[in-house]
């Protein structure tokens, strides 16, 4: 820049530096404050709306969802819409809202809006208004009748805020599922609700979608989550006063079989009395059933299972949930688990984690056809197979003993038919891969593993049709790395 310009604009740069210098003790104060609830210009919201099952009755499950949305804790005349024949309906219940008060977060309220009789597997159109006026638009799908095909992506450890997490959750826009289900460890590294702030709702709820930036997917497309060791298994208070978001954030049936917080299966509290108190006031009838659970969707029956070490699947009443839960189960053509560790892998990373092998048993008793994991950030596939667990082995981390029978005829392609259960290891969705050495070295893998890719992100898309699934692993870039058939 020559002489003559930068003397023409000193003043101005005077002035600005004057302005700066006198800023930043104010700058230096708010990086202590708590944490300020984001602002978006023009917008009410502090994370704009989003899609969950809820704890819908059996008698209507496919025919309501529940929308979501966060805003400040003060009052304000909030509703919501939906079309009906091409007219917009006021909902006959105004939204709820549970105030969340936690050390260190800005105060702010979880609305809830209970979208009722909707046509199963049918969008349906619906706006959020504030004051009046329009403020947000987006699509309902309720779940899809037993009878209907859907499509489903799996994917876990996800929520980092890395340039892959993006990259699959534009895949997953892409790939247009019904609804999505994450394996557990949502949000890195504590589950806390600054975590969810800055690492996934503004890659998930993306108001455009690329590779850079992630997706629009919760506004339009429900997501389910089973709970991972970063998402509940951070319970001190005074290190992590806004912590085990999941329970305050997210809206799943409460069917499980854990309903108080006195359960031996659940992991104590520690320091900081009041931040306890706060999270237990937010969390309300969420803590701590919700971290097991089961659902209905089309033709495809979920038990979703909380596989941290703190809890005992040796436990006889866990284990009789599980069972009967299945048996209920009897009619769906398909029956799916999902957890976060995994009792079958391959890789080094969290090997000996082998808790979940004693329930394998039970899973092979009620017919599963699928057991979706995370924890290892790579994919997995075993072969069909069965798993005698040995007499006394524990449920706390460590290794479990037993024998595993494989169905080594089953090929996905022409023999579609499975002897067994066949374990998916889908926990490449975002976090750091664990153990890309191990890809080609096959004679590191364990003998029930059938395949393994560990150099790149990915996310597994089903299709259901009937009594036909195919099952595809598809990486960061949209290319199949891996796909298989089940029939029945």
């Amino acid at each position: 820049m020559k002489e003559s310009t930068l003397m023409r604009f000193a003043p101005r740069i005077a002035i600005l530096s004057a302005l700066l210098a006198f800023a930043a003790p104010v700058f230096a104060q708010e990086a202590t404050a708590p944490v300020a609830a984001p602002t978006i210009a023009d917008s009410p919201f502090v994370a704009k709306p989003y899609l969950q099952m809820g704890n819908p009755a059996a008698k209507d499950a496919t025919k309501r969802l529940s929308l979501l949305w966060h805003a400040p804790d003060t009052d304000a005349p909030w509703a919501v819409e939906i079309k009906r024949k091409d007219k917009w309906v006021a909902l006959s219940a105004a939204p709820a809202f549970q105030s969340v008060r936690v050390p260190t977060i800005e105060p702010h309220r979880v609305y809830t809006a209970e979208l009722t009789d909707l046509a199963p597997g049918v969008a349906t159109a619906y706006r959020v208004l504030h004051g009046g006026k329009s403020v947000f638009e987006g699509t309902a799908m309720p779940p899809k009748a037993p009878g209907k095909k859907s499509r489903i992506v799996v994917f876990g450890d996800c929520a980092v805020n890395s340039a892959e997490q993006k990259q699959i959750a534009y895949q997953t826009y892409q790939a247009k599922p019904d609804y999505v289900f994450i394996t557990g460890d949502i949000v890195y590294s504590r589950g806390r609700v600054s975590e969810y702030r800055e690492k996934y709702f503004p890659v998930y709820n993306a108001d455009a979608a690329s590779p850079e930036t992630g997706a629009p997917l919760t506004r339009n497309t429900v997501f389910l989550a089973s709970p991972g060791n970063h998402d509940i298994g951070s319970t001190d208070f005074e290190k992590y006063p806004d912590t085990m978001a999941y329970f305050m954030y997210w809206k799943q049936p409460l069917n499980g079989p854990i309903g108080d917080a006195t359960n031996p299966n659940v992991k104590a509290f520690t320091g900081n009395p009041d931040a306890q108190k706060a999270f237990l006031a937010a969390a309300g009838s969420a803590y701590p059933r919700m971290a097991n659970f089961s659902f209905d969707y089309g033709d495809v029956h979920w038990t979703v299972l909380d596989a941290n070490v703190n809890v005992n699947w040796n436990d006889p009443a866990l284990r009789e949930w599980v069972r009967n839960d299945l048996k209920a189960a009897s009619k769906a053509k398909w029956r799916f688990v999902g957890f976060h560790q995994p009792g079958f892998n391959s890789s080094e990373v969290h090997f000996k984690e082998q808790q979940m092998r004693v329930v394998s048993d039970l899973f092979e008793a009620g017919k599963v056809d699928l057991v979706f994991n995370g924890h290892v950030h790579n994919y997995q596939r075993s072969f069909p197979m069965r798993f005698a667990v040995a007499p006394g082995q524990p449920s706390n981390g460590k290794p479990v003993d037993g024998t595993w029978t494989l169905d080594k005829s089953f090929d996905g392609a022409k023999n579609t038919k499975a002897n067994g259960v066949i374990y998916v290891v889908t926990g490449a969705g975002g976090a750091g891969l664990y153990n890309p050495e191990q890809q080609t070295k096959p004679e590191t893998w364990q003998g029930f593993t059938d395949k393994f890719v560990s150099q790149t992100h990915s996310l597994t898309v089903i299709d259901v049709d009937g009594k036909r699934l195919v099952v595809k692993q598809v990486d960061k870039n949209g290319a199949v790395i891996d796909t298989f058939t089940l029939t029945k």
